[in-house]
């Protein structure tokens, strides 16, 4: 019992424990505070938006800019044609020369008048004898100069008819009695085998036709221009253009026609000057526009034989390849060119359908046969 004591005191209460302040209640924003607030928001999301749009816009640019290297259209290569004027030549000049120095010259009769009297009178002029005085229209000096040149060249009898001069008057030029015009000529020479034997039997063996090509050539005024082709299949050309008709040249012409007339009836590749063709004559009327003549003479018995295709044989020229090469002689210098055929003894069936393919371009077809 001792040890248990009792203690009557009653025991103190804890202390009350602090009580928390309460927050003083947040003031209210006025109506210019809330505004700001609102201005801020607003900017902020048009901001927000802008940046957006252009995010967007860049996006749709990229992917278009990237589609467009696959979607790009394939090269094209264009070849503008060039139209070229060609250029006059000498002649045209000569001509024009020459056609105003027949022009009648002016004549002056005035006088010199005075129109008040004056102190002193003049003295008369003298008489001078105009004939007499060197022309000095420089068309007439050029004129004068030709025509000594020339000589009676131009008004020759080149077999027998002459050449007119460059005016284009007179009686132009024949050719075994084919008669036509021209300052440009060009000769053709069939000189196969079948084309000698027929001018033999017809009485005009190869040495006559010779001497007539030189006749011509010779006749030629200063002014013309031509040239030479003989062929058989392959062809050998006397010059690659139109020369002019001068001395020098003729006489070159003349020596080519003595040495280098072909007589064997064939013509090879491999010889000298000779250019290889498996068109025949077609081939040769395609060269013969590339020289640019105003007319054409054509010498052969108008059967023609060509290799049709690469290693094809032998065979006839069909007309209607002959009639479009001939179709394009109007490609000359003045229109369309007279082409001339001269004809050994030809078939009853070639000379029909040459003599209508020659007259569609104004020129003649006529057969030689044995007096």
């Amino acid at each position: 019992m001792s040890e248990l004591s009792i203690s009557l005191q009653p025991e103190s209460p804890p202390p009350p424990r602090p009580r928390k302040k309460k927050r003083a209640p947040k003031p209210r924003r006025d109506g210019i505070s809330q505004e700001k607030s609102h201005r801020r928001a607003l900017i902020g999301s048009i901001i927000i938006s802008s940046i957006v749009v252009h995010g967007v816009v860049l996006l749709i640019f990229g992917i278009w800019t990237v589609a467009k290297q696959f979607t790009r259209p394939e090269a094209r290569f264009e070849m503008k044609k060039v139209v070229k004027i060609p250029p006059k030549t000498p002649e045209h000049k000569m001509n024009v020369a020459k056609h105003e120095a027949m022009a009648p010259k002016p004549t002056f009769n005035d006088k010199l008048v005075s129109t008040r009297p004056v102190e002193f009178a003049l003295p008369e002029l003298p008489q001078v004898d105009l004939d007499q005085m060197l022309p000095l229209d420089p068309s007439e000096l050029i004129s004068d100069q030709v025509n000594s040149l020339v000589g009676s060249a131009a008004l020759g009898s080149g077999l027998g008819q002459g050449l007119a001069g460059g005016g284009g008057t007179g009686q132009g030029m024949s050719f075994f009695g084919v008669q036509t015009q021209g300052q440009r000529i060009l000769l053709l020479f069939d000189v196969s085998s079948s084309v000698v034997n027929k001018a033999n039997a017809a009485g005009i063996p190869l040495e006559r036709i010779q001497e007539e090509t030189i006749k011509l050539i010779g006749g030629l005024p200063i002014s013309a221009q031509f040239s030479i082709i003989q062929f058989t299949g392959n062809y050998m050309p006397f010059t690659e253009e139109l020369i002019a008709a001068t001395p020098a040249n003729k006489d070159l012409a003349k020596k080519w026609v003595e040495e280098k007339w072909n007589k064997s009836g064939a013509m090879s590749a491999s010889t000298s000057g000779v250019i290889s063709n498996v068109q025949g004559v077609v081939g040769v009327l395609e060269r013969s526009i590339a020289m640019r003549p105003d007319v054409i003479f054509l010498i052969s018995d108008a059967s023609f034989q060509w290799r049709a295709g690469e290693g094809g044989g032998l065979g006839n020229i069909p007309y209607e390849e002959i009639k479009k090469a001939v179709d394009k002689l109007d490609q000359g210098p003045q229109g369309e060119i007279p082409l001339n055929f001269i004809a050994f003894q030809p078939k009853p069936d070639d000379e029909k359908e040459w003599t209508r393919i020659v007259r569609g371009t104004g020129g003649e077809f006529r057969q030689l046969k044995a007096e």
